[in-house]
């Protein structure tokens, strides 16, 4: 019998299983108890969170012949079936290779027949945005009435590229990205079922590397035994397979510069260059773990489960003044690398200014500490303020804090469309704001505007969260207040999200012109009598 990867083997069966999704299967769970499943439903999320787990345990709900029900039995043909793939009501669909209106067509006329085996025909449609424009078009009238037998179920990793006639129709719901804690414990659970010894910091870095997805994870863990040989997984053979060995060696270089040691900064630049890493992930990396500590240091409840013990223990140890000034070097290091004479040079120089610039105390001159290595001069001290002026290319005029620097220098001058890519939002409300117009603002009140045609985003849980998010870009609490207009009143005013569309249509076009006058597809039209097959041609970068 062939070998079954694990992500298929420990793929959840039922709702108890799925691990991290709570708000969802909550919701859908007492959907199916009631039989009421809505005909049209949406599942978003990054890759590897459960999305077509979720859409088979629902077809599971809806066709088990015990009845339909949120626990269906997994024992009858119909569970079975669904369980090995062989469901023929079951009908998955990959959107990225069908994609024109003719594939589409083809569902709607087959959704007009009768289940063959179950109660409902399930369509699932897999990263249903990939369809084209025309494919939508013909399958917004089927997914808002369609036969009583038929259950919709879309699943995409971009809802951006949905079109609002589309998500206006669907019960949406956001799948998120699982915590290393969930993913670490599934794969201690695994590998304890599997017979497998292994340290615990082993499963940690698989965990931090699948980037919250089980999948990944799952699939990372197959990788890790092949490796290991049978034999038990360690840390450091993981680190070493995984390319995550220097992430290690970053928190060496913080604790270098924490205490000044331009030494021990040497010695562990050295290390990270015997393994010939991407300088550019090194330095995003460095920024990460620097953020990281920033956020400790200023809120201390915010630890969890999830962070490394080695970073939490430089927390106390490095002034949060440097933890500031080093992120901002760092972030304008990775900024200027393609510019360096080389990646490496480019990431000693980041370090280099992180050991030279130290803020003084009270912002005055006064010395840094001494480097360990004896035969350089200790550098001098550079107040927090003007460093700060140097890596943002902006005069300081006296101390402000960089995070406030930050914000003063940059946010809050960017048009809405880049602003809206530092809120932070997620899911339901960044879609609400991607559909705004920003309009103005009256001291603590932003008025935005909203079209007609997406007024069912105007949520107040939605409006909240874009509330709190300008609240924090901008330092002060905001209200925000969304008017609905019509087209004709909103002018010239274009929301990012209908940007984005102008913006594909303009690629789309380009790349109709270009097929049109490409020399050998005129001559294949003259010589064979060729066409080029309509919703056939999509622009390379989209």
């Amino acid at each position: 019998m062939s070998y079954l990867a694990l992500a298929r083997k420990w793929r959840p069966r039922r709702f108890d299983d799925v691990m991290g999704q709570n708000h969802v299967v909550k919701a859908l769970s007492h959907a199916l108890d009631g039989d009421k499943l809505h005909p049209a439903i949406l599942l978003t999320g990054t890759r590897g969170v459960g999305k077509t787990t979720l859409a088979r345990i629902i077809a599971k709900g809806l066709n088990c012949e015990t009845g339909v029900s949120s626990q269906p039995c997994g024992l009858c043909s119909s569970c079975k079936e669904v369980d090995s793939g062989r469901f023929v009501d079951l009908l998955e669909i990959d959107a990225a290779s069908n994609t024109g209106v003719d594939n589409v067509r083809e569902l709607i006329d087959n959704s007009a027949y009768a289940p063959a085996r179950g109660r409902y025909k399930v369509y699932l449609i897999d990263e249903v945005h990939m369809l084209s424009k025309s494919a939508f078009n013909a399958l917004l009238k089927t997914l808002e009435e369609p036969p009583s037998h038929v259950k919709f179920i879309l699943a995409t990793t971009d809802p951006q590229k949905l079109p609002i006639t589309v998500l206006s129709r669907c019960l949406q719901f956001n799948l998120k990205r699982l915590p290393i804690a969930i993913i670490r414990d599934q794969l201690a659970l695994v590998l304890g079922n599997e017979n497998l010894e292994f340290e615990p910091g082993a499963t940690v870095e698989l965990a931090r590397a699948a980037d919250g997805s089980m999948r990944d994870g799952l699939s990372l863990l197959d990788q890790a035994i092949a490796f290991s040989g049978g034999e038990t997984l360690r840390r450091e053979p993981i680190a070493e397979m995984l390319g995550t060995g220097s992430r290690r060696l970053l928190l060496d270089l913080i604790s270098a510069l924490a205490a000044a040691d331009a030494s021990a900064l040497l010695e562990a630049f050295r290390k990270i260059e015997a393994q010939a890493p991407d300088y550019a992930s090194m330095l995003n990396d460095l920024a990460a773990q620097l953020q990281r500590i920033a956020v400790l240091q200023m809120l201390p409840g915010a630890r969890d489960e999830d962070d490394d013990e080695d970073l939490v223990a430089l927390v106390p140890k490095v002034s949060v003044e440097d933890v500031q000034l080093w992120y901002q070097i760092g972030v304008s290091g990775r900024r200027d690398l393609p510019w360096a004479p080389d990646p490496r040079l480019g990431f000693e120089m980041t370090l280099l200014r992180m050991l030279a610039f130290r803020p003084g105390e009270s912002g005055g001159d006064g010395a840094a500490k001494p480097a360990s290595t004896g035969t350089a001069a200790p550098p001098r001290a550079v107040p927090a303020a003007a460093a700060a002026a140097l890596m943002i290319a902006e005069p300081a005029p006296q101390p402000v804090p960089l995070a406030v620097a930050k914000i003063e220098l940059q946010l809050k001058q960017l048009p809405w469309p880049q602003l809206l890519e530092h809120l932070g939002l997620e899911g339901a409300g960044k879609q609400l704001a991607r559909q705004c117009t920003w309009n103005s603002r009256d001291g603590d009140t932003v008025h935005l505007g909203l079209s007609l045609d997406a007024a069912f985003l105007n949520h107040e849980t939605r409006r909240a969260a874009l509330e709190s998010a300008l609240g924090r870009v901008f330092g002060e609490p905001l209200k925000v207040v969304i008017d609905l207009v019509s087209d004709a009143v909103q002018g010239s005013a274009q929301s990012p999200a209908q940007i984005d569309a102008q913006r594909a249509g303009d690629r789309v076009r380009g790349a109709i012109d270009a097929i049109e006058t490409d020399l050998v597809v005129r001559a294949f039209k003259e010589q064979f009598g060729a066409t080029v097959r309509p919703n056939s041609i999509h622009p390379l970068d989209s």
